[in-house]
C-alpha cells in the first residue's frame, strides 16, 4: 500500500524538478487544442475570375460587400424583364447544379395548389396535436408537410411542374459557360418522392435556374430567359424574351407569396428584413449536398416595391456554418445597402440597371 503513495511524490518530484507547478503543468496540455485554429479554411475571394463587363456597379458593389470572403454567389436579376444585374462568382454561379434543400418547397407548393391537394388555409397534420397551412409551412419551411404533399402528388405530376418552372433546363439565353441542373428520372431509392419535395433530394439546380423562378413569381407568371448583356451595344439592343407563361393555379402565386412573406416577417428567412414599407418575400434552403461534401445554404428572394424590384439569389456552399439563414442575412444587407442609397426610390430620370460606366476595374470586384 505504501507503494502507492509513491506515484503522486515522484510525479510531483519531477515536475518541479522541470520548473512546473501542477497548475502550469495543466496548461500545457491545452496547447494543441489551439492547433484547430490553423485547420479552418483561409478565406477566398468570390469574386476572382468574374468579368463585370455590363453588370449594374451599384448592385455589385452592395452585393460584393454582404458577401465578404464566403464561398457562395450572388445572382441578382431585374424580373420584369430577366436582365441580369450581377452576378457575384460566376464560376460557382454557373456550374451544374447543386441540391436545392428547402428551395424546392416552392415548385412544391405551386403544384400542390395547381392540382387542388391543397389550398392555401388547409390545415395538414403532421403530427398528433400540430398542424400546418401552406402560409405556416413555407414560413417554418416545415419538411413533414412537404413531405406529405410531395406522396400526395406523385413522381410524374413533381417532375412535370419542376420543368415547367424550369429546372433541369438553362435558365439564360446564350450565357457563356451555364450548365442546367438535373431532374431525377425515377424517385430517390430513400425516402420517395416526398424526400424530393423537402429536401430536394436527387435534383440539383443553378443560382440562375432559382432566380428565373423567383422572377417568375415576381411578376405574376411569366419566365423570362435570363440575358447577361456585356457591351454597351448589347445593353442598348436589349429585349426581354419570353420562355413560357406558367400554367398554374389562378391564385397559386399569390398564395405562396404570402408564406414567402410569412417567411421574413417571423419564420426562417427573417434575418432579410429590414424595412416594413419595403417588403422582402423570400424561401431558405439548409441541407448538405453529399454528392460535392458541402454544407448548403440558399436564399431566393425579391421585394415588394413600386420602383426598381430585384430578386436576389444567395447560394452559400462549403462551410459546416452555411445556412438558409446566414443567406437570408447577406440578401438583406444587399437591399439595406441599396434602400440606403434610396436605389428603390422614385425614378429621378435615369434607368437602373443600365450603367452609364462598364469596367473591369479592381474597384469594383471587390
Amino acid at each position: 500500500m505504501k507503494k502507492l503513495f509513491l506515484v503522486p511524490l515522484l510525479l510531483g518530484g519531477l515536475l518541479q524538478n522541470a520548473g512546473l507547478t501542477a497548475t502550469q503543468a495543466k496548461k500545457t496540455t491545452r496547447i494543441p487544442a489551439r492547433k484547430s485554429l490553423a485547420k479552418r479554411p483561409p478565406p477566398v475571394d468570390p469574386t476572382d475570375g468574374d468579368n463585370i463587363d455590363g453588370d449594374d456597379l451599384t448592385i455589385r458593389r452592395a452585393a460584393v460587400a454582404a458577401l465578404g470572403p464566403q464561398s457562395g454567389s450572388v445572382v441578382v436579376v431585374d424580373p420584369a424583364s430577366g436582365r441580369v444585374l450581377t452576378m457575384v462568382n460566376q464560376r460557382l454561379g454557373l456550374k451544374t447544379g447543386f441540391t436545392p434543400c428547402s428551395t424546392i418547397k416552392l415548385v412544391a407548393a405551386l403544384a400542390a395548389l395547381s392540382e387542388h391537394i391543397v389550398d392555401r388555409d388547409t390545415s395538414i397534420f403532421t403530427g398528433r396535436h400540430i398542424a400546418y397551412t401552406l402560409t405556416t409551412a413555407i414560413a417554418k419551411s416545415n419538411n413533414q408537410y412537404f413531405n406529405i404533399l410531395g406522396t400526395r402528388l406523385g413522381f410524374e405530376r413533381v417532375t412535370r411542374y419542376a420543368q415547367m418552372l424550369g429546372l433541369s433546363e438553362k435558365a439564360g439565353l446564350d450565357i457563356p459557360g451555364e450548365q442546367p441542373g438535373v431532374l431525377p428520372p425515377e424517385p430517390p431509392k430513400y425516402g420517395g418522392v416526398g424526400m424530393m419535395t423537402s429536401f430536394g433530394e436527387g435534383i440539383t439546380i443553378t443560382p440562375l435556374e432559382l432566380a428565373a423562378l423567383l422572377s417568375a413569381i415576381a411578376n405574376g407568371g411569366t419566365l423570362y430567359y435570363l440575358q447577361y448583356p456585356r457591351t454597351q451595344v448589347e445593353i442598348d439592343q436589349f429585349a426581354p424574351q419570353v420562355k413560357r407563361a406558367l400554367e398554374l393555379a389562378p391564385n397559386g402565386i399569390a398564395d405562396i407569396r404570402m408564406g414567402m412573406r410569412a417567411a421574413v416577417d417571423y419564420g426562417t428567412g427573417r434575418r432579410a428584413g429590414y424595412d416594413p414599407s419595403e417588403p422582402v418575400l423570400g424561401k431558405t434552403g439548409t441541407c448538405t449536398d453529399f454528392r460535392l461534401a458541402s454544407h448548403m445554404g440558399w436564399f431566393g428572394s425579391f421585394n415588394d416595391v413600386g420602383h426598381h424590384q430585384l430578386v436576389i439569389v444567395v447560394m452559400l456552399a462549403g462551410s459546416r456554418s452555411f445556412s438558409g439563414a446566414v443567406a437570408a442575412g447577406v440578401a438583406g444587407a444587399i437591399y439595406r445597402n441599396l434602400s440606403e442609397q434610396r436605389y428603390f426610390a422614385a425614378d429621378t430620370g435615369k434607368r437602373p440597371g443600365f450603367p452609364e460606366i462598364i469596367s473591369t476595374s479592381p474597384c469594383c470586384s471587390r
